[in-house]
C-alpha cells in the first residue's frame, strides 16, 4: 500500500483526523476548493453565457466519468439531484401489467429506496420485501427465488449499508429476465471500493452517487441505464433537459435525447459536478482494482483486531462478499461513536450492528490500528457521556 500514500496529501481532512467513514460521505479532495472556485468566477464572470458555453453538456461529461468507473458506455449515465430521485427516474419507465406489477426489494435496503417502493402503490405496483438472515446479509438466490411471472420490477443493493455484505446481482438478474422483470440495482455502496461492470452485468439500471467512495459530494447521483430499455420506453419523470430540442420551447414536442442526458429532468445544480469531476478523475487514476485490493488488506486487519479485542461483527469473513465496511458491535455504540469523533476518529454506528468504520485507498493500516486501539479503550474505561444525547446519524 506504500505506494498509495502518495494520494494522502490530496485530501486535507487526513492531516487533521483518522477519517474511517468514507461509505458515509468521502474525504474531500483538495482540488475540489479551486473547481468549485472555478464556477463561482465562471458565474461572476460570463453569467447566463456559461449555459451554452459549458454549462449545459457538464451533466453528459459527469456522466461519462462515471460511465468509465461503472463500466457503462459512453452517452449512458445521467445525473441526478440523489439515488431516490435516479430511482424514480428508472421506475417511471416501467408500469404495471396485469398480473405483473410487483417490486421485490429486500428489508437491507436502505430506507429511502424502501419508501419510494411502497409509495409506487398509488401507481398499482405492490411491494414484496424479501428479509434478511441473522447476520444481517440477504444472499442473491434468496430474492432471485423471491421473483415470479408477477414480478414487474426487482430494485436491490449491491452492497449492503449495514452490513457492507456484497449481494451477488447474477441469479437476481438472470431470473428477473427469464419472467421479463426488469432489475434496478444500487451501487451506492459499490461503485468507487469493488470492481463494477455493469455492461457485463446486464443489469437494466444501476444507480449511485459520488458522495460516498467516489469522493464528488453531495447532489451528484447518477443513473446507468441500460441501451435496450432506452429503446424500448422512455421515462415518465422527466423535464426539458431531456428534450432533444429544449430552447424550441415546444409544448407538443417530446422527443427525447438519446444518449443518457434523455433520462434527465429539470435544471441540473450545476455546483455539484464542480465538485465531483477532482473526485472522480482521482478514483479513475488510482483504479477501482488497486482501491479493492488496498480496501480488503484493511478490513482484513479490521477484523483481526476485532476478534483480538472481543468485539463482535456481523460483517462476512469472506472477502468476495464484504466490500469496504467493518461494522463493530459494542455496549453503547452510539455513544462511543460519539466519543471516538470528539478525538478526531471519524466512525459512524448503525442500530442492530455498531460502530462502522470505513476505510478508503487514502487510509493505513497505522490508521486502522490506532482507530481500533482508541476504540478499544474508550469501551473499557467507558470513557464517554452516557447521559448525552448521541449525534444525528447521517448515511
Amino acid at each position: 500500500m506504500d505506494d498509495l500514500a502518495r494520494w494522502r496529501d490530496q485530501f486535507p481532512i487526513l492531516s487533521r483526523s483518522v477519517y474511517m467513514i468514507s461509505n458515509s460521505l468521502g474525504a474531500m479532495p483538495r482540488a475540489a476548493a479551486s473547481s468549485l472556485a472555478e464556477y463561482a468566477d465562471t458565474w461572476a464572470t460570463r453569467g447566463v453565457r456559461a449555459w451554452e458555453e459549458s454549462w449545459w453538456e457538464l451533466a453528459g461529461e459527469v456522466g461519462n466519468r462515471v460511465a468509465r468507473i461503472i463500466g457503462a458506455p459512453a452517452g449512458s449515465v445521467s445525473m441526478h439531484e440523489n439515488v431516490t430521485t435516479a430511482s424514480a427516474v428508472a421506475l417511471s419507465c416501467l408500469r404495471p401489467d396485469g398480473r405483473r406489477r410487483r417490486i421485490v426489494c429486500t428489508e437491507m435496503d436502505f430506507p429511502s429506496m424502501v419508501y419510494l417502493y411502497r409509495a409506487q402503490a398509488a401507481l398499482g405496483f405492490e411491494l414484496k420485501i424479501v428479509p434478511a438472515l441473522d447476520d444481517f446479509s440477504v444472499p442473491g438466490e434468496h430474492i432471485a427465488s423471491a421473483i415470479d411471472d408477477r414480478t414487474s420490477v426487482v430494485a436491490l443493493s449491491h452492497v449492503l449499508f449495514r452490513s457492507s455484505y456484497i449481494v451477488d446481482p447474477a441469479p437476481v438478474i438472470e431470473r428477473a429476465h427469464q419472467v421479463g422483470a426488469a432489475v434496478i440495482l444500487d451501487g451506492y455502496q459499490s461503485a468507487g471500493i469493488i470492481p463494477v461492470d455493469v455492461a457485463t452485468m446486464g443489469v437494466d439500471f444501476f444507480v449511485g452517487g459520488c458522495l460516498k467512495w467516489l469522493c464528488g459530494g453531495p447532489g451528484n447521483a447518477f443513473l446507468y441505464t441500460a441501451p435496450w430499455i432506452k429503446s424500448e420506453r422512455g421515462p415518465s419523470l422527466t423535464g426539458w433537459v431531456a428534450h432533444k430540442r429544449p430552447f424550441d420551447f415546444d409544448i407538443d414536442d417530446g422527443a427525447l435525447r438519446e444518449d443518457g442526458m434523455g433520462m434527465m429532468n429539470g435544471t441540473p445544480a450545476i455546483p455539484a459536478y464542480y465538485a465531483a469531476l477532482p473526485g472522480l478523475d482521482i478514483i479513475q487514476r488510482v483504479g477501482v482494482d488497486r482501491i479493492r485490493a488496498a480496501s480488503t488488506l484493511m478490513t482484513s486487519r479490521l477484523l483481526d483486531l476485532v476478534d483480538e479485542h472481543g468485539f463482535s461483527s456481523v460483517a462476512s469473513r469472506d472477502p468476495r462478499r464484504l466490500a469496504g465496511t467493518v461494522a463493530v458491535d459494542v455496549p453503547d455504540a452510539k455513544h462511543v461513536s460519539r466519543a471516538l469523533k470528539a478525538r478526531d476518529y471519524i466512525v459512524d454506528c448503525r442500530p442492530g450492528v455498531g460502530i462502522r468504520i470505513s476505510p478508503h485507498f487514502y487510509n493505513t493500516i497505522d490508521e486502522v490500528d490506532a482507530v481500533m486501539r482508541e476504540l478499544a479503550r474508550i469501551v473499557r474505561d467507558r470513557d464517554y457521556d452516557a447521559g448525552a444525547a448521541p449525534a444525528t446519524l447521517v448515511t
